[in-house]
């Protein structure tokens, strides 16, 4: 075998060796990702129940593409705030730990700031964290650390006003 041959054969060995290192940190990398708060999809997220403070639960239905509130007589609701709540189904986490890592009380999960439920999955959340624009949230018998942008916030006057 000629010299240039052999030189062919060792840089294409290395370049398949450095794609199969590449593929498996990609791998490595996704599967410790953290991934979402919730599985489901914002978009398949029919039903809202959200309760800031020691407010009255608030219960919301899509139907026919826009959100109504339900609680009494159905109502229109603004389908821009609904949204948003509906994305934290997909918000990204920032790192998941074990419940009972943590005090409840230490971190505002006792009782939680708000608490917002999609498609009947809770979401308790607590105080933002000491380390960045962060905030705790208990699903299940886990907490993660998500995005203040995430936190419920209450309806505007203008947006429960009728049309």
């Amino acid at each position: 075998m000629k010299r240039s041959a052999r030189q062919r054969l060792w840089l294409i060995g290395a370049a398949v060796a450095l794609v199969g290192a590449a593929a498996w940190q990609w791998r490595h990398d996704s599967d410790a990702a953290p991934g979402a708060l919730l599985g489901t999809p914002p978009s398949a997220v029919t039903d809202i129940s959200l309760s800031i403070g020691k407010g009255p639960v608030e219960h919301y239905s899509r139907r026919d593409g826009h959100w109504w509130r339900t609680d009494g007589v159905a109502v229109r609701a603004d389908d821009g705030r609904l949204g948003e709540l509906s994305d934290t189904a997909a918000a990204e986490v920032l790192s998941w730990r074990p419940a009972t890592d943590f005090d409840p009380a230490r971190i505002g999960l006792a009782p939680p700031v708000a608490v917002l439920s999609l498609n009947g999955q809770s979401l308790e959340f607590g105080e933002t964290s000491v380390t960045g624009p962060q905030r705790y949230v208990r699903v299940g018998d886990r907490v993660a650390l998500v995005s203040v942008r995430y936190t419920p916030r209450p309806a505007t006057t203008q947006a429960t006003k009728a049309p």
